[in-house]
């Protein structure tokens, strides 16, 4: 007999990757091609983060369906708040007039965080929002963040649903 949990595990274990993968680009991005991260960014890397380390717990953990549905609940919550964020910047993105220059309140939010202290590389802002540095198929980085946001989110929300007693 198969184990049902296996592929919820399995999605599980790709949604931490895809997470980390997707922070280690950001990384990369910001390291060696110097973009630095706005006060959006650096929201939506938590969101990243909060997303694959609640994935890679519900890996660990395997828990029966109440555990899985907060795990995945959890998850959906993280994703779809990332997606309002990235959606947010492409918005500014295409409207720059709308945003407002300087030090915006976000901004000092996020860099007093002690995440900020601890980690600035990973966490602190320091960049436009506005800013269209990289485009990739002639969608900003914040469009690309969407769509992986919303993969995440549907993901999550499969995870969420899926039945136990469904074969492989």
């Amino acid at each position: 007999m198969s184990n049902p949990m296996r592929p919820v595990r399995s999605i599980l274990l790709a949604i931490f990757t895809g997470c980390a993968s997707l922070i280690g680009y950001a990384l990369y991005l910001q390291l060696v091609e110097n973009l630095l991260p706005c006060p959006l960014c650096v929201v939506q890397r938590m969101a990243y983060w909060l997303i694959g380390l609640t994935a890679l717990a519900g890996f660990f953990h395997t828990p029966e369906t109440t555990g899985r549905r907060i795990y995945a609940g959890l998850m959906a919550v993280f994703a779809f708040t990332g997606g309002l964020v990235a959606l947010r910047q492409a918005w500014l993105v295409r409207y720059p007039e709308a945003f407002e220059c300087g030090i915006s309140p976000e901004e000092a939010f996020l860099n007093a965080l002690p995440l900020a202290r601890w980690w600035p590389v990973m966490f602190e802002a320091n960049g436009d929002c506005a800013d269209v540095t990289w485009k990739f198929a002639s969608l900003t980085l914040p469009d690309w963040s969407a769509i992986f946001f919303m993969i995440l989110a549907a993901l999550s929300i499969y995870v969420l649903l899926v039945r136990e007693n469904q074969r492989e």
